[in-house]
């Protein structure tokens, strides 16, 4: 039985005026409007976008 590691992300700041990349990374996250939330697998790539656009997100 293989336990997966998730991480939780929840979007805490507007990305309106942030650079296209960074709200492009916000929609690969999965996060639509403010203080909406995802439950994603804790994998390199996913932790390169959250440092990415850490300051628009809070890690739960």
């Amino acid at each position: 039985m293989t336990t997966e590691i998730k991480v939780k992300v929840q979007l805490v700041r507007s990305p309106i005026g942030t650079k296209e990349s960074h709200r492009a990374t916000v929609r690969g996250l999965g996060l639509r409007g403010v203080n909406s939330t995802s439950e994603l697998q804790d994998t390199p790539a996913v932790r390169g976008m959250i440092n990415k656009i850490s300051y628009l997100v809070k890690v739960i």
